[in-house]
């Protein structure tokens, strides 16, 4: 079996990869192994549930609760809310688990299984490699050993949860943002009544998109993968700036008051130095990954601030900030993480902390996010081919080698197997937008000739 955790859980095709059959058997395993390891010592465990509004998360959401309540876990079902308020409520209730239902920036026909553990931080990676095995020892026929009586879960609502994640966010403004038009693109996702509240409440007047989620409109053409409908709407409402989120609201990226674009890399940097100038960024560091645009690690170095880089996906990002104690870190994507106030990536606070640095100093955001330059990069995703040989291919390993040869000191090349999808990301960055575009092709074509 190959594994079934990516870097943000488990994620696939609703009711064709994930199944119910198998969220439930992944549930049961979790509260197996987290027994094993003795999180459950000494009292009744208790989990936490939310999913994002996408239809296949219904009956995913009852196999979850169903999975964890025959294997003796009390469920508190919080419905829809952001990935973020999920984990916020796993920690902040006590609660020993905690699991989301989403495929966060996914199409709606995906959907994914998200654990958290006690404190509402994601599982380590040998814990989820125990999951993955329990799992498969019990799906090819070793009997669980099954609790009766009084000693099976019990499931109930817990509506207080969307009232306390508000409020939580609420309390972590710095300041309010009075005076601020905002245009919020919602993705029809998880946070699709959530932030326009907590930016209403913050003094802020909105103009929203993407508030009225289907179950089968989520990231539809709107949202933090589809920036144009945000683009022209800031620039026809003349709002100050704009925030996109994506599904499950665990990603920020944000619009100038023209339009333009302010990603991950540029939010961290205009976050890094607001954070500094308020003695909230420990160490002086900023956390990324090596996808960070090279123009981000400038500008750091530029401010006298530190960046240390890891490995793509939030969770590794995560796990340096708790080694080091660091208080931000984030990704090009618009994964955010402010530490002192939040376990994971989370759009909606991200959004406020921006925009109230808009309000406290008087500057746009444009202004701002020019406190780095971005080099030319560009993106190709390379679909269908075997994503496990990126790291054994010689021809592949010739390609990059040439590639990087021409690129010299001015840029840089990287290839990684997508932890969520089938398919290879080829990054390149040069000092001209053709130079990258032409070695990109060019990569992505190696690629689909050695893997596909």
């Amino acid at each position: 079996m190959g594994r079934l955790f990516g870097t943000d859980g488990v994620r696939g095709v609703a009711n064709a990869d994930l199944t119910a059959e198998l969220a439930l058997g992944l549930s049961v395993a979790a509260a197996h192994v987290l027994a094993e390891v003795g999180t459950f010592e000494g009292h009744k465990p208790v989990a936490v549930v939310g999913r994002d509004p996408r239809a296949s998360g219904e009956f995913l959401e009852a196999a979850v609760v169903a999975g964890l309540a025959s294997a003796g876990v009390d469920v508190l079902r919080v419905g829809v809310l952001p990935t973020p308020a999920v984990a916020f409520l796993t920690g902040e209730l006590g609660a020993d688990l905690g699991v989301m239902l989403s495929a966060s920036h996914n199409a709606m026909p995906d959907n994914g299984v998200k654990f958290f553990a006690r404190g509402g931080h994601k599982l380590a990676d040998d814990l989820e490699d125990r999951i993955e095995r329990v799992y498969e020892e019990h799906r090819t026929g070793a009997p669980w050993d099954r609790p009766t009586g009084a000693g099976v879960g019990r499931i109930s609502s817990y509506e207080e949860g969307y009232g306390r994640y508000v409020e939580h966010l609420l309390s972590v403004l710095p300041n309010r943002l009075d005076g601020l038009k905002v245009v919020l693109d919602e993705a029809h996702g998880a946070a699709a009544g959530v932030s326009p509240e907590v930016f209403t409440r913050a003094g802020a007047e909105i103009v929203t998109i993407g508030t009225e989620p289907d179950g089968l409109n989520i990231n539809d053409g709107c949202g933090s993968t589809h920036l144009g409908k945000l683009r022209a709407a800031v620039v026809e409402h003349g709002a100050h700036l704009g925030i996109a989120h994506d599904g499950d609201a665990d990603r920020c990226l944000a619009v100038d008051h023209e339009g333009n674009e302010v990603d991950g890399d540029q939010i961290l940097a205009v976050l890094a130095l607001d954070m500094r100038e308020r003695s909230v960024l420990r160490g002086d560091t900023v956390v990324a990954t090596v996808m960070s645009n090279l123009g981000f690690k400038l500008a750091l170095e530029r401010e006298g601030l530190r960046l240390v880089q890891t490995g793509v996906g939030d969770r590794y990002v995560l796990e340096e900030m708790r080694e080091h104690g660091y208080a931000l870190g984030g990704e090009q994507s618009g994964h955010v993480i402010i530490s002192d106030h939040a376990t994971t990536g989370d759009g909606t606070l991200t959004g406020l902390l921006l925009a109230a640095r808009v309000v406290r100093t008087g500057r746009t955001l444009k202004d701002l996010a020019g406190v780095m330059e971005r080099l030319p990069q560009v993106l190709v995703n390379v679909p269908d081919v075997d994503r496990s040989r990126v790291g054994t291919s010689a021809e592949l390993a010739a390609a990059v080698g040439e590639a990087e040869r021409e690129l010299g000191s001015t840029g840089r090349v990287l290839l990684r197997p997508s932890g969520t999808e089938p398919l290879v990301r080829v990054m390149v960055e040069a000092a001209d937008i053709e130079q990258a575009r032409s070695v990109a092709g060019r990569l992505a074509d190696a690629v689909k000739s050695a893997l596909g």
